[in-house]
């Protein structure tokens, strides 16, 4: 695609690789995405996995759950893979970063793996983006039909209690699997790891607070958007340190 739009054509080379860190807790409208990326790209995407899962992790940590603060599962299950498989290459990554974008996110520090910002670089924004999967016909990921607005695991600890109230509706074995996750010890106040600040998922099991999170979220959306998908995952996505950059590569 990038050697398609307008500049960003220097940035595609004959034996580029396409990487994908498979956690194994995806969304299956990832998995679509990624297919019909393929296609666009006429090339395969390379999957990547951990050696040691998810579940492997969170034991280790002692059920302490990633956060924002703790992205643990980013490290260890995206960027970690990715060294593994670049090795000692000298190689260049390059992330997706935006140029309306003021964040920074996981990146490696290895010394052999130099990253550029081709989005940065060209000067391309939110509109830009939109603009380039309209035109290339990819167009948006269908999880944002229901509410989703990021590429992240299925209990990614970035979603919204609106977005996790949609899991529920939409996925409610990830959901549960979710909750599973969750450690609540009334006894002990350090063993209060839960996905959701402040509130366990459990609570959006109570059908007037599921709904009441509902309306709240929709009310956050409506007056900001023309109600078209894009503008929904621009508005969304644009809350302070949102998603992990692995997990959008």
């Amino acid at each position: 695609m990038a050697g398609r739009v307008k500049g960003l054509e220097h940035f595609r080379h004959d034996g580029m690789e396409y990487v994908f860190c498979d956690t194994q807790k995806e969304l299956p409208e990832t998995y679509e995405y990624l297919a019909r990326l393929e296609a666009e790209l006429g090339s395969k995407i390379i999957r990547l996995n951990a050696k040691a899962g998810f579940d492997h992790w969170h034991k280790l940590f002692n059920g302490y759950l990633p956060s924002p603060q703790n992205r643990w599962c980013t490290k260890y299950l995206k960027l970690k893979p990715f060294e593994a498989h670049v090795g000692n290459d000298n190689v260049v990554s390059y992330v997706g970063l935006r140029a309306d974008e003021d964040r920074v996110g996981y990146i490696s520090r290895k010394p052999n793996i130099k990253t550029r910002y081709p989005l940065k670089e060209a000067g391309i924004d939110y509109d830009g983006v939109i603009k380039i999967l309209e035109d290339s016909g990819l167009g948006l990921p269908t999880f944002m039909n229901w509410g989703r607005t990021n590429s992240g695991c299925t209990f990614c600890f970035f979603q919204t209690p609106f977005e996790w109230a949609k899991l529920l509706e939409h996925y409610p074995k990830y959901f549960e699997e979710a909750m599973g996750y969750e450690t609540i010890d009334p006894a002990d106040p350090n063993k209060q790891f839960t996905w959701m600040e402040g509130a366990p998922l459990s609570s959006l099991l109570d059908p007037e607070e599921r709904e009441r999170v509902l309306e709240a979220g929709i009310r956050e959306i409506a007056p900001k958007s023309d109600g078209k998908l894009a503008s929904i995952f621009g508005i969304q996505t644009g809350r302070a340190g949102v998603a992990c950059l692995m997990c959008q590569k």
